[in-house]
């Protein structure tokens, strides 16, 4: 963690890279005694070269801990029924225990259908519908991985969640809404914002605890973050000046007590969750037999 002020307080930028090794190597050793390796199947279609990086990021993490890792290239202009088989045969092999698709898909498809037919036990990114239901309930075993990824984010501050005003801004079905969810179930008093809140900065500055995942670079100004604020910041948006988040970082430096940096932040911790899942599926599975 490295701190930086502005003549305000030290703001400590989270080392979401770090905190994620850290994660990711208590799933060795009880990876490593189950019956098999965990196996986890990625299905990216086109050639966004974002996408792609990220999938290939995954497939690393996933070979460190000794996982077995499928990533599966589909063409930009490939059929629904082609995509919904081959995630079909992925769920039908046992050596699979988690199979992922990577959103966004091109707009013909249709990403619900093809999601569907990842059936509860491997859905890895919490997606299907039962998996949501158990979320909501707080009976999950698998987690939305960039929820679990922001409240590890925030419980390596220190700071205790029982009691907390958080404010979450964005309420997408990825990640604003699961993770208000999460922080509800460790006891936070949450509101859930996004960009037509009226007055967005008047809910800002009342959060000791705030979360930014409404896809819009800058649209919450440092200014407004109350002084001491834990601030994790889930945008990340390619620009002429570089990587940016959806918070003002350079206005929020001297207010925020933590701050998660764009990059190195989130973006790790997302997947280390998904290397949670892909090990909690397995043993799941194992045990079944």
């Amino acid at each position: 963690m490295d701190d930086h002020s502005k003549g305000g307080l030290e703001t400590v930028m989270l080392d979401g890279r770090a905190l994620a090794r850290s994660l990711n190597a208590t799933l060795i050793a009880p990876a490593a005694a189950l019956d098999r390796p965990p196996g986890l199947a990625v299905v990216l279609v086109g050639e966004d070269e974002a996408s792609a990086r990220y999938v290939r990021q995954k497939g690393v993490v996933a070979g460190r801990l000794g996982f077995e890792h499928q990533q599966i290239a589909l063409p930009t202009d490939v059929s629904q029924d082609r995509l919904q088989a081959t995630i079909q045969a992925l769920v039908d092999d046992p050596a699979v225990h988690g199979v992922l698709l990577q959103l966004p898909l091109p707009e013909y498809l249709d990403a619900q259908a093809a999601l569907a037919c990842i059936p509860p036990h491997k859905d890895v990114d919490c997606l299907h519908p039962e998996n949501v239901g158990r979320v909501t309930l707080g009976t999950a075993e698998l987690l939305p991985c960039t929820a679990w990824g922001v409240i590890e984010l925030i419980r390596s501050t220190g700071r205790a969640l029982s009691g907390a005003e958080a404010v979450v801004v964005g309420r997408s079905a990825l990640v604003g809404r699961p993770t208000s969810l999460l922080l509800d179930q460790a006891g936070a008093t949450v509101t859930v914002c996004h960009r037509s809140t009226r007055d967005l900065e008047l809910c800002v500055r009342r959060a000791e605890v705030l979360v930014v995942a409404a896809g819009v670079p800058g649209l919450v100004r440092g200014t407004w973050v109350r002084p001491g604020a834990v601030v994790i910041d889930v945008g990340i948006h390619s620009t002429e000046h570089g990587l940016v988040g959806d918070v003002e970082a350079s206005s929020a430096l001297g207010r925020a007590a933590f701050l998660s940096p764009v990059p190195g932040g989130v973006g790790p911790l997302t997947i280390a969750g998904l290397m949670r899942n892909t090990f909690v599926a397995a043993r799941a599975q194992q045990r079944a037999r």
